[in-house]
């Protein structure tokens, strides 16, 4: 068995965690959308056109915030095609997913969808085929009261009040050569300038995030955000960051670290923010927004999974189906988020159903849970408060990952990788979370953990999720096949927190204040 030990105190944390780091992402992309969180006629569907079998399940994932509508889909979107009566809107042919996307679910019907399932919304602007013209529009029609254009033909449309939108994303992924209308650094970073700035001019309460450079792999990295963030530095509150996890090679023990490839992520674009407002010799901070982030890779490189010939509507594409395995994988990027709590303040799980989601459904039919499902669920509910430093004693190992993405193929080292990974949060009800995951396949875990300056506590839930084959997968006649269950042995007494961890596992303990 391996013993590891930890030292966490009340007094000493990295930062508090935004409600805002538990999003996740809706994208006009395969079921998505229609068939996903839309479908009229669908027995549980409100009269609206929601499935309310899907948002039950979405309120019980807890995500606080959603992005839309893109994603590469954004980039060559016309806002404009998705408001009005849905019977006048236009068809489209839809590159990003070489799909037609109907428009009739659109800006309103998200708006009225967040309520629903009470979240708040982040929208996202066209920078790649529109320009900052249409991107100040949209923030008149959605969030001016009235008495203009724009504002008007809102209310004409039926949503007297303004949706109040407070989070903008300024286009997505611009570096990438798969982008419709794909831009420099330097050109990327001039309409985003501006765009921000006529954006706010309309509504001074927005808050705007910029593109950051589309994958850690790319080589536009690093010199991408010092150019951009160079020119949108007085413009923009975040910088983005996208990074999807994956196992490529079928080796599961890296597969495990990639999660820590993620921290270096953060900290690099951390550094790079702060490198240009060292340059203007200013305190402003930048924060960071992981807004794509998920593990993906089955249905990624086969064109086949991605595109559905004759350009039909709502296909199902991307619709990855995961497994223990990739539950744990995930788990690790949720622990590296939470440590990262002072300066990501923003993070969207790409997707929410079906297309590379922890919710899928089946046209017509039902909805469950995905293995991903639960670590975030565990996160958004237990996650909320101060992230603690945590001084973790395990021993490592070594290992390597690998990631094709890009101009070409890289495996990068990732030395010394603890066994365990975890996160300690000092809730808002005066408890504490752990979050624990143990990266052994094949031992259990002793863990120690001294929680100093904490009051009285009791253990409230300890959960753990784990299975036998780390191939298991949930789906519709079996969706209840990976679930969490109760971690068996914890025991706190006189401040220390002792369990043991089963091999190859997602662990959560809660201490309530006695």
């Amino acid at each position: 068995m391996r013993k590891a030990r930890v030292l966490i105190d009340r007094d000493f944390a990295i930062g508090h965690t935004d409600p805002r780091l538990f999003g996740a992402f809706v994208e006009h992309l395969g079921r998505c959308v229609y068939g996903g969180i839309y479908e009229p006629g669908h027995p549980t569907a409100d009269q609206k056109g929601f499935r309310t079998d899907v948002l039950a399940l979405v309120k019980e994932l807890g995500p606080t915030l959603i992005r839309y509508p893109g994603g590469n889909f954004v980039s060559g979107y016309n806002w404009e095609d998705g408001v009005g009566p849905s019977e006048a809107r236009p068809a489209r042919l839809e590159l990003a997913w070489r799909s037609t996307e109907p428009n009739s679910f659109g800006t309103n019907e998200f708006i009225d969808w967040c309520r629903a399932a009470a979240v708040e919304p982040m929208m996202a602007v066209n920078l790649g085929t529109r320009d900052a013209d249409a991107a100040r529009n949209l923030v008149e029609y959605c969030n001016h009261p009235g008495g203009t254009a724009w504002s008007e033909l809102r209310r004409t449309h039926g949503w007297d009040k303004p949706h109040d939108i407070k989070l903008w994303c300024l286009g997505n992924e611009m570096d990438g050569s798969w982008q419709m209308e794909n831009k420099s650094a330097a050109a990327y970073g001039a309409v985003a300038a501006e765009a921000a700035k006529m954006m706010r001019w309309v509504d001074s309460r927005i808050e705007l995030a910029a593109c950051g450079s589309s994958g850690r792999t790319m080589p536009s990295y690093g010199r991408w955000e010092d150019t951009v963030l160079d020119i949108s530095f007085d413009h923009v509150d975040y910088i983005s960051l996208h990074t999807y996890l994956n196992n490529y090679r079928q080796d599961t023990a890296s597969f495990l670290a990639s999660a820590d490839l993620m921290d270096r992520f953060i900290d690099e674009v951390v550094a790079l923010a702060d490198a240009v407002a060292a340059k203007r010799r200013s305190d402003k901070r930048l924060m960071l927004s992981f807004d794509e982030w998920n593990v993906w890779y089955r249905t990624r490189r086969n064109r086949g999974d991605r595109v559905k010939e004759g350009w039909p509507v709502a296909p199902p594409i991307l619709e990855e189906i995961y497994t223990m395995e990739d539950a744990l994988a995930f788990g690790g990027a949720c622990i590296s988020l939470l440590n990262h709590a002072d300066r990501v303040k923003v993070a969207c799980l790409a997707q929410l159903v079906n297309a590379i989601a922890p919710i899928m459904t089946e046209t017509g039919g039902g909805a469950w849970r995905q293995t991903i499902f639960f670590p975030f669920a565990h996160m958004s509910r237990f996650g909320r408060g101060r992230v603690l430093r945590a001084q973790v004693e395990s021993e490592s190992y070594d290992t390597s990952y690998y990631d094709p993405r890009g101009t070409q193929e890289q495996t990068f080292p990732v030395p010394n990788v603890s066994y365990l990974k975890m996160a300690a949060v000092a809730t808002e009800d005066s408890g504490l979370s752990l979050f624990l995951l143990n990266r052994d396949l094949k031992q259990e875990m002793e863990v120690t953990i001294e929680a100093r300056s904490f009051g009285r506590l009791m253990v409230s839930e300890r959960l753990e999720l784990r299975h036998d084959d780390l191939n298991a997968t949930n789906g519709k006649d079996a969706p209840d096949k990976v679930k969490p269950g109760p971690l068996q042995s914890v025991i706190f007494d006189g401040g220390c927190v002792q369990a043991t961890l089963t091999p190859a596992s997602w662990n959560v303990i809660h201490l309530a204040a006695n």
